[in-house]
Formats: C-alpha cells, structure tokens, sequence
C-alpha cells in the first residue's frame, strides 16, 4: 500500500505531517529570532535589557498588526499593497480631526473626541479596504493591480488634505475635550505598552478566528482553491472583501499606534511599510500562493524584522545596510518556504 494510500485512510496521520511541517517552517522563525538576540546581545549590552526589548516590541507591534492583515489577504492567495499609505493617511484623518471640523456655513468648529476619532479612522480604512475587496471579488481585477490603485489613492488623500505639510502636536486640548490620543502609544499597562497588548489581543483573537470558527475555513480553502471552495458553498466574493476590509482596518489602527507614538503625523508616513508586512507574513512560513500560514508565525516574522532592524539601529549599521540585510533576509525565507512547499512558484 503507498503513503498516498495511508494518508486518506488517516486523516490524522495526515494532519499530524501538516503540522510538523508547520512547525518546523515556524522553528525556523523562531531559531533566527534566537540568533538575532544572541548575536545583537554580543554585541551591545544594551540591546538585552528589559526597557529595550519594550521599546523595540513597541516597534514591532506596528509591523505585526500590518502583518496580520495581510496575512488574511494572503491567505486567500491575494496581495495587499495598500496597507502602508492606508496607514500613514489614518494618521492624517486623525489628525485633521484632532485640529477640529469646521463648519463654515454655522460658524462653529467641532473638535471630537478620541473615541469618535478612532472610530472614524477605523471605518474609514475598513471602506477603502472594502473597495478593493468588491474590485477582486466582482470585476476581477488583479489584487496587485487593485491595491496598487488604492495605494496612490489613499496617498494623494493624504497629501491633498495636509498640502504636503504634518499634523503636529496630537495631544488634544482639555478645553475642547479631546485630549488622550497619546494614550496609545505612550501609555503602558503592567509595565508593558499598550501598542504590545493591542498587537497581543488582535493575534490572540484572528488567531482563535482562522484555527476555530467557520469564516478561518473559508479564508484557508478560497487560497487553497478558490474553484472547488466556491463548489463545495464558501461565500468566495464575502471572503474577500472581507479579508480586504479587515486589511484595510488594521492599518488603520497601526496607524493610530504610530501617529500616537509620535503625536504627529504626516502624509508619507508608513511609506513601504507594505514590504515589511509581507516580509513578516513570508517569514512566518505563509505562502504567498495561498492556503498556508498562521497568525503565530507571522508573529514571530514581525518580531524578526522589528529586532533584526532595532538591532543594526542599535550596533550603528548605516540605514542603507539595513536595506540590504532586510531584503536578504525577505529572500532567503522565500527560498525556504518554496523548498518546503514542493518548489511551487508562489
């Protein structure tokens, strides 16, 4: 009897060498991490101390909240190229509501609060996303050729509403009531910053959504096989403007962290910021085919990137460099994956 054979008999043994090639994709991961800590540690005694390692997952909690969702685009076999200019003009929205909404015709200026802001921005990255997903699911456009329009888009909106300039000083006013918006990213809980418990909650939970519930299987068998998922009855054109809009969102709210974390924002923040999230998916031993990945590998493809980066920050590496070992290290784990998966093209 042949290994194929024995497989559909059991369907354990068949799933148990999914996971261990799961695991050892994510141990990959994990094992560079190691070594990127060991090897910055040698080198500066600064880079392992507790107050560091805060700051630089408060870095990587920007990355791997991006690299979730698009790590949901991804796997339904699409790409999201919008997501860093998605970002930087969720600064921009926040900021031009902080400044306050005048309304010319009353002779008043609302100045909203922090709640309203944050809900605002969110909604109104989730509906940028949601175009993109309708332009996929229904027209057909290409996601690359789709997100790509989205991302200039979402920059000139950027650009037209600050002329070019930056939101400075995002702290609010007491006197309108609108102050806290640093709260984000300058506030901390137990000792650990509220952008790493916010990364922690969104992982814990898409995680739970795509190992537990009905839409995680969807999203896995539209990358696996949009034809036979659209036979066997998953809503494919719900998934992925789902998938899209959720993408859209979380880089909205990366976007509030960092806007926070520097109480100001610009219009070419989060500029190829896009590239770091599918690093960070690609790291994680997500395919870019489709169908494969997890929400904990990418985790561990963020803090990758996000130590990796701190670390040559730390050691003085010229900014250029950085460039170079980033890309080298985005190849490499492409390399990996396609030898893991059976040298399929991604």
């Amino acid at each position: 009897m042949s290994s194929t054979d024995v497989s559909k008999m059991n369907p354990t043994a068949a799933k148990q060498k999914i996971n261990l090639a799961d695991l050892l994709i994510e141990g990959r991961a994990f094992g560079a991490l190691l070594v990127i800590i060991v090897f910055f540690s040698l080198m500066s005694p600064n880079y392992l101390t507790v107050s560091n390692l805060l700051i630089m997952s408060s870095h990587v909690a920007i990355y791997g909240i991006l690299a979730i969702g698009m790590l949901l685009v991804i796997l339904t076999g699409g790409i999201d190229l919008s997501v860093g200019s998605l970002l930087g003009l969720a600064g921009i929205i926040a900021g031009f509501l902080m400044q306050g909404v005048s309304f010319n015709s009353l002779g008043v200026i609302v100045y909203p609060p922090v709640w309203a802001v944050t809900v605002m921005t969110l909604a109104f990255g989730a509906f940028l996303g949601s175009i993109t997903g309708v332009l996929v699911a229904y027209l057909r456009v290409p996601s690359f050729v789709a997100t790509l329009g989205i991302m200039y888009v979402a920059r000139g909106i950027a650009l037209l509403i600050t002329n070019g300039l930056t939101y400075n000083n995002l702290g609010g006013n007491e006197a309108y009531g609108n102050t806290g918006f640093d709260w984000l990213g300058f506030n901390r809980l137990f000792g650990i910053p509220v952008s790493v418990i916010i990364l922690a909650l969104l992982a814990a939970i898409f995680g739970i959504v795509l190992a537990r519930s009905a839409f995680g299987r969807w999203i896995y068998a539209t990358g696996g096989n949009q034809r036979a998922a659209e036979l066997s009855g998953v809503p494919v054109p719900f998934v992925h403007i789902c998938v899209y809009a959720l993408s859209g969102m979380l880089a909205s709210v990366a976007g509030l962290v960092l806007s926070s974390q520097l109480t100001s924002a610009g219009p070419t923040a989060g500029f190829t910021y896009e590239m770091i999230a599918i690093a960070a998916v690609v790291i994680g031993g997500a395919s870019l085919s489709g169908g494969r990945g997890t929400v904990r590998g990418t985790m561990l493809g963020a803090f990758v990137i996000g130590f990796l980066s701190d670390g040559l920050v730390i050691i003085g590496v010229s900014a250029y460099w950085q460039t170079v070992f980033t890309g080298a290290v985005i190849v490499l784990a492409v390399l990996l994956n396609s030898l893991q998966y059976g040298g399929k093209r991604f």
